[in-house]
């Protein structure tokens, strides 16, 4: 007689939640302390308070104070909201592929950015230090979102097979374009262009910050109310149209909300790859693939992936600073690796 292994526990969506929002404050009080300026742990947690309310309880100097509330408040906060919108926006695009190896990119928006940026430095001097560069980013993964659509789209529907092979077309065509501008670039303009293509998050000025915050709530709170009909739509297109889901509509709208989330976090930090698969597929295996808790729980997920890999990129070689997406590339790539293994064993 054999006995069968018992099946992997699944952890409550709420014990889940909590664990990722303790760890969430924590990783965000350790991120102000990291850098090339040390700042105490205790010392800094009092900061906070100090400067917002005058409460006299901080013991920082005057240069250490400026640092953390300048530059690394700002650019926790900025982790914060890209992270959790990465995710939710990668969440989105397994749950309307029905693939748990679908990514952001996968739709070109992350490609277009990019490109939209590279054009910027390449036309306009000094493009990196005005808002022109997040606008030109934002605009280029827009246009290519709406371009890939179009051609996934006739008179029966929208096809996602089509979708994916005209995101994998337009991908190829915007690497094709940008290594094209970084030819033809100045030692200057090349910096930038490449510099900008590995991710950074030392970009985190308070009108953009906000700007993407405002953004971020929004969009979550949309796909938020979309979750039932993602849910439907995991089994299937047919069974969500006899569920009274308008299936086309929802597809548009997710593109859309995906493109416009994406982005707008590459046009504020550039390429930062691996958030969107990463943190949903092992929120999945957690918890259940109901996308009532699977959205708020990947925001709070991928905001702690990004602050991770953001204090990783400032502490491993410090004082010099290593780009996050480098960072989240080497987090993510052996994961990808283990899920591609993962999915082979299955036999799908």
């Amino acid at each position: 007689m054999t006995v069968d292994a018992p099946p992997i526990r699944r952890l409550s969506p709420r014990t889940t939640g909590i664990v990722l929002l303790c760890a969430l404050l924590a990783a965000a009080a350790l991120s102000l302390t990291l850098g090339a300026v040390s700042v105490p742990f205790s010392a800094a947690v009092l900061a906070l308070p100090d400067a917002l309310f005058g409460l006299g309880m901080s013991s920082l100097e005057g240069y250490q104070r400026a640092v953390m509330l300048e530059l690394r408040v700002p650019r926790t906060l900025l982790a914060i909201v890209v992270g959790g919108l990465l995710a939710q926006c990668g969440a989105v695009m397994q749950g309307l592929f029905r693939n748990p190896l679908a990514d952001p990119g996968i739709i070109g928006v992350s490609a277009g950015a990019a490109l939209g940026a590279a054009m910027a430095i390449f036309f306009l001097p000094h493009a990196g230090e005005s808002i022109v560069l997040p606008l030109a980013a934002f605009a280029g993964g827009f246009l290519t979102s709406m371009i890939v659509y179009s051609l996934a789209r006739d008179v029966r529907g929208t096809s996602v097979v089509l979708l994916l092979l005209a995101g994998v077309a337009i991908s190829a065509l915007s690497g094709g374009a940008i290594a094209l501008l970084s030819y033809l670039s100045d030692d200057e303009r090349l910096r930038d262009i490449s510099f900008w293509q590995m991710g950074s998050l030392g970009r985190a000025g308070d009108a953009l910050l906000g700007v993407l915050a405002l953004t971020a709530v929004a969009v979550a709170l949309r796909f938020q109310m979309r979750a039932r009909a993602l849910n439907a739509l995991l089994l299937g297109e047919s069974e969500a149209r006899h569920l009274g889901i308008p299936v086309e509509w929802l597809k548009l709208e997710l593109i859309v909300l995906v493109a416009l989330g994406v982005g707008l976090a590459v046009s504020a930090c550039g390429l930062i790859g691996f958030v969107g698969l990463v943190v949903p597929h092992m929120l999945r295996m957690l918890c259940g693939p109901d996308y009532r808790v699977l959205l708020p729980l990947s925001a709070l997920g991928g905001a702690l992936l990004l602050i991770v890999a953001d204090g990783l990129s400032r502490s491993l070689m410090a004082p010099a600073e290593v780009p996050v997406g480098i960072v989240t590339a080497l987090i993510g790539a052996p994961f990808f690796m283990l899920l591609l293994l993962q999915v082979r064993r299955r036999g799908l």
